[in-house]
């Protein structure tokens, strides 16, 4: 989609102050594509996303009911609140064009102002230091899907920061995939129990 690299910078630097726009809109052109594949069932599809592609899951929630489910990892919930929590403000104060006080791009493009059409069940991954994205956002955004009673499941690694670590969290994290697309979209189940998992109970050796 529109901001990716291998095209050119003007075709990356496009997604400035656009956030939600042809990204979005590229987005649902693949969306079209694969559901007119003859082995897609496009009553049964969900869609994940990480950093920006986690903003993008909650931009999805906001903008289409295609998907069946979601899963925002270490996404972006609310811009105003965003702008004064992350280290990386430069990131901020260049592609919202301004500061939450002077650009309307903070309203415009944030999730959060779009909750009146949230509709889609939610699993909802962060790290608790992660300080590019602060887990405050996913708090944010759990608190919100669980007060409008949508399904939603919240995991925060409190050791990890904007990417889980790949030893000791990415078991956990690759299994609540698996485990909420199994919910929501049929196929195979999870390999593990998730809550076991979480309360370190599922490779405990009874004797």
């Amino acid at each position: 989609p529109h901001g990716s690299t291998g095209y050119g910078q003007a075709y990356t630097s496009e997604i400035s102050g656009d956030w939600g726009g042809k990204v979005f809109e590229d987005l649902m052109k693949v969306t079209d594509a694969l559901a007119k594949l003859p082995y897609v069932d496009s009553t049964r599809m969900g869609a994940m996303g990480w950093s920006y592609g986690g903003y993008m899951m909650d931009w999805f929630q906001g903008h289409t009911k295609r998907f069946k489910c979601l899963a925002s990892m270490m996404g972006i919930y609310d811009l105003r609140s965003m702008w004064g929590s992350t280290e990386e403000l430069w990131f901020v104060n260049h592609d919202l064009k301004g500061q939450p006080w002077n650009s309307k791009d903070y309203e415009k493009f944030s999730p959060s102002y779009y909750v009146k059409n949230f509709a889609t069940p939610t699993l909802i991954i962060t790290g608790q230091k992660d300080f590019r994205v602060p887990y405050t956002q996913s708090i944010q955004y759990f608190t919100t899907l669980q007060t409008l009673g949508i399904d939603s499941r919240l995991i925060i690694f409190k050791n990890d920061g904007h990417w889980p670590n790949f030893v000791k969290s990415m078991p956990l994290y690759y299994d609540a995939h698996l485990d909420w697309f199994h919910k929501y979209l049929g196929g195979a189940p999870a390999p593990w129990n998730v809550y076991k998992m979480v309360h370190n109970l599922e490779f405990l050796k009874v004797k």
